[in-house]
């Protein structure tokens, strides 16, 4: 499994990183990305944290693990500003929180995280025909997710992005170890997404070639 999208205790998670990576080794994780939320107000806080926290690890561990962030919740015009900024502080993986049908995120934050080139939009809710387009383009990540609440929409996100040709990729947005699921677990949840069995691999590359991507950042 490659999850590039969870939280730990530097956020509103519940483990100390360090046990999130350990949790997620032991379940035979290939690569996991720690993607805390944040905003104006703690994103100079928690993503060097986060990165000195994994640069301890490194050698000692046999999974990959990769330092980011999620803007959550920040007004969609300064998104692009706090992209730039989570990149220069070390995150190799910066997620936005997408607008998700259980949450009253302001519209326009889809729109404005595929113009700031962040790598994954996560659980993007209904989105318009536009902006499928434009984060082909972009070459964004749409999420399909296991998380409960947002992955309501799953189907209809797996739906029109196999329709516009939008690269997907699957994460958990873990705040708990119960919340860790196998790449078994995730194939489950693809194909009750409504994603045809043969295209499943390509959405296991798109999260490979999300990885190679953040460590050519190094």
């Amino acid at each position: 499994m490659i999850d590039l999208h969870t939280h730990s205790l530097l956020s509103d998670g519940e483990l100390l990183p360090s046990e999130l990576i350990r949790r997620a080794e032991a379940i035979d994780y290939k690569a996991i990305a720690i993607t805390d939320h944040v905003d104006p107000s703690n994103i100079d806080l928690v993503i060097p944290r986060i990165v000195i926290a994994i640069k301890k690890l490194k050698g000692l561990i046999s999974i990959e693990a990769i330092p980011g962030a999620e803007i959550t919740h920040a007004p969609p015009q300064i998104i692009p500003e706090l992209v730039k900024e989570a990149r220069h502080l070390g995150a190799k993986i910066v997620v936005v929180h997408g607008e998700t049908i259980i949450e009253p995120v302001a519209p326009g934050t889809n729109r404005a995280a595929i113009e700031a080139n962040a790598d994954i939009l996560a659980h993007p809710g209904i989105m318009s025909t536009e902006d499928l387009l434009f984060a082909k383009e972009k070459g964004v990540a749409l999420e399909i997710t296991s998380r409960k609440g947002h992955s309501l929409s799953n189907g209809y996100v797996a739906k029109e992005a196999m329709r516009f040709g939008v690269p997907l990729c699957i994460n958990t947005d873990a705040h708990s170890p119960s919340e860790l699921i196998t790449r078994e677990m995730a194939i489950r949840i693809l194909l009750a997404s409504g994603i045809e069995e043969n295209r499943i691999d390509s959405i296991f590359e798109n999260s490979k070639a999300l990885i190679e991507k953040a460590l050519r950042r190094d």
